[in-house]
């Protein structure tokens, strides 16, 4: 059922408000697992840059011990990189509200239902009177 021309003014007046907020904006920024897990890739990619250094810098002054340390830490980098990146491409990433240490019932077709269909199934069962 579609909204009505007041519950849409309304929506798009709440979303406005939402928006030009920036301390609702920097909460939900820092919430939002995506951001976390590009920020973890960076950190990842700033750490490979440096066990590359050490491997380099080990190999030019001959000490074998520091080049095998720097690719270590070049790889350990990597391992976390790709475990990051996986972490930031499942489906179970909650942006508002946490984790949760179980898995939620799946809404339609499997899927995670969106917001908007939370808000319809809300619409829907609301009490008969109110309509």
């Amino acid at each position: 059922m579609p909204l009505s021309e007041h519950e849409q003014r309304l929506f798009e007046q709440i979303e406005r408000s939402l928006a030009e907020d920036p301390k609702f904006a920097s909460a939900v920024r820092a919430s939002d697992p995506r951001f976390h897990a590009r920020r973890r890739l960076l950190v990842a990619a700033g750490v490979v840059v440096v066990g590359l250094a050490l491997l380099v810098y080990g190999a030019v002054i001959k000490t074998p011990p520091l080049a095998v340390a720097g690719f270590v830490v070049m790889l350990a980098a990597l391992g976390y990189a790709v475990q990051s990146h996986r972490k930031a491409q499942s489906p179970d990433l909650h942006v508002v509200g946490g984790t949760t240490s179980r898995r939620r019932p799946r809404g339609r077709a499997g899927r995670r239902p969106s917001l908007l269909d939370r808000m319809e199934d809300r619409w829907r069962q609301r009490p008969e009177g109110h309509r």
